[in-house]
């Protein structure tokens, strides 16, 4: 594999092969983690994963498929590439692709994305969108930290509000496996509750701070 050159965790891009189809993966092993004082060290490979699952239980193609596999460099995470005709900015995309980054806020809210920077949303299949970098997520505490406020105060629409019902129920399910082996029980407590939550006030948040914005915003 290929050492990504600007990434502040260890990030490898690597070939993949299987039953006679070829294409490329990105790896981030937990070895290569920088300590955060907020982050377990040595769990973000695991959110990485675990928000591919949230994603799955949604029925939202926003996540790139996303799983824990042992590489070179030990266990991580190992996400399928995804190759788009242009450079990922969500600044380049917040009017051409409002739909899906309304679900990109919804998800992001209830993940509580700690990272949300431009540069990790890139175009998807169809009009749709992948969003990329979902380490910084499912801490207890409210950390969510995006660019995506272009839907403060909006209410949620129907379509959306409909999905998050079906997953406040597989949440509480046998279909929430998936997502508890990853993230510890109560990050999994905390997550059904911020779904409950926006269920009770389907309303979209307003950032309360310049905290609640990334930095660098790419």
């Amino acid at each position: 594999g290929w050492l990504h050159p600007r990434s502040s965790n260890y990030t490898f891009v690597v070939e993949l092969s299987a039953e006679g189809k070829h294409g490329f993966g990105v790896y981030k092993p937990a070895q290569g983690e920088a300590p955060l004082w907020d982050f377990p060290t040595g769990t973000l490979y695991r959110r990485e994963c675990a928000s591919y699952e949230l994603a799955r239980l949604l029925g939202w193609d926003l996540v790139p498929p996303t799983v824990v596999r042992e590489g070179e460099v030990g266990v991580g995470s190992l996400q399928l590439f995804v190759v788009t005709d242009e450079a990922p900015n969500f600044f380049r995309l917040r009017e051409s692709h409002r739909d899906a980054l309304f679900h990109m806020a919804v998800f992001d809210l209830i993940a509580n994305n700690a990272d949300r920077k431009g540069g990790h949303c890139m175009a998807g299949p169809e009009g749709g969108l992948w969003g990329v970098d979902n380490g910084l997520t499912f801490h207890v505490q409210r950390k969510l930290r995006t660019v995506i406020w272009d839907f403060a105060g909006e209410p949620l629409p129907a379509g959306l509000l409909a999905d998050l019902r079906l997953l406040a129920d597989r949440l509480c399910a046998d279909e929430s496996a998936a997502v508890a082996e990853l993230i510890d029980v109560r990050e999994l407590e905390a997550l059904r509750q911020r779904v409950s939550g926006l269920l009770e006030d389907p309303r979209m948040p307003h950032a309360r701070s310049r905290h609640d914005l990334p930095w660098p915003r790419l």
